[in-house]
């Protein structure tokens, strides 16, 4: 007879085979790290896209940010990402919904001068759930991006409990699957910045996505955390991870006194394949390049003694609101929630 506080033989099962789980994401995920390729090769370093077959570099052209670039100054914003390219940064990042829209068509504007969009890894968002509302939104972007695919096209914003239900019930996941299948779309994926347990809800689902993307960040360590609740199960299941937030807007920098490079580096250390980044100048991407070229894995001490001096201000999410506050929640998903 089992003693009283004893473990069952089943639950003892289980706790050997969640270990065994852990410490397999944990080999993969230093995989990842060491397969970073040297700058010297592409311009930026990359990294593998999940099971894709893809390498893509470390870091991501963030489309929110060229599209506010190009609302001051088109031609600015034309020669930043003609620059990034030529400097080996070929990931680019966007969304239907960035400035109604005006992301994307600057960024057609931008790759299809020079054969610029043979030379981009090109990543957009859907907005919609349902199956008509997702055929649309794809044709919208096919049409401002000047092209006839994008190379990966994420579920945006996957941030309320009954999304991941939405996007399979009401017929989205039916759309991404038809507009794979007629050579649209070459990659699925799925985003999202709100909680852990939505991720791993999507993650569950009958889907083998080809990546999810999720705040990564130092403060993200104490904090409704992605990188310990998330991460590791995309590893197992083999799904890129692209993350973003690496500076929660800014906020770490110009409020929690770190440095953008720390911030950076700490991202950059955790396996993912990509860091979506907001280059709102040319300084910006200045900066960001050369964070990306100089990388340097954290060692286990380093990122230690980073998530130390967070601590007391990371606990609370003051500096991730977008995880629990509304109104950083896009306004087209709020609508589509019935939120004003």
């Amino acid at each position: 007879m089992k003693k009283e506080n004893q473990p069952s033989k089943s639950s003892r099962r289980e706790f050997l085979q969640k270990t065994a789980v852990g410490v397999s994401a944990m080999a993969l995920g230093a995989d990842i790290i060491a397969k970073t390729t040297p700058w010297q090769q592409t311009g930026i370093p990359t990294r593998p896209l999940g099971s894709t077959g893809e390498n893509v570099s470390i870091i991501c052209l963030g489309g929110f940010h060229i599209g506010s670039v190009a609302k001051q100054d088109e031609k600015e914003a034309i020669k930043m990402m003609h620059t990034a390219i030529g400097e080996g940064v070929t990931f680019f990042d966007n969304s239907w919904d960035y400035h109604d829209g005006g992301s994307e068509e600057i960024m057609g504007k931008a790759l299809a001068i020079d054969g610029m969009r043979k030379k981009a890894f090109l990543m957009t968002k859907n907005c919609d759930r349902d199956y008509a509302g997702s055929m649309k939104k794809l044709e919208d972007s096919l049409r401002r991006l000047k092209t006839d695919y994008v190379d990966l096209w994420q579920f945006h914003e996957i941030i309320y409990d009954n999304d991941p239900d939405w996007v399979f019930d009401k017929g989205g996941i039916k759309a991404a699957i038809e507009a794979q299948k007629a050579g649209k779309v070459r990659f699925i994926g799925f985003t999202g910045h709100k909680d852990p347990a939505i991720h791993l809800k999507m993650l569950n689902k009958e889907f083998d996505w080809d990546t999810a993307q999720m705040p990564i960040n130092v403060m993200d360590a104490h904090y409704r955390s992605f990188q310990h609740g998330v991460v590791p199960e995309c590893i197992s299941q083999k799904v890129g991870v692209i993350g973003m937030k690496a500076l929660g807007g800014g906020a770490m920098v110009q409020q929690a006194g770190l440095t953008a490079e720390e911030c950076r580096r700490y991202a950059l250390s955790q396996p993912i394949s990509s860091l979506v980044c907001g280059m709102g100048s040319v300084k910006d991407m200045e900066q960001d390049i050369a964070i990306a070229r100089n990388f340097k894995p954290m060692s286990s001490g380093e990122k230690y003694e980073l998530e130390a001096r967070v601590k007391d201000v990371a606990g609370d999410g003051r500096y991730e609101l977008f995880k629990s506050a509304k109104n950083y929640d896009g306004g087209y998903h709020r609508k589509q929630h019935g939120f004003s």
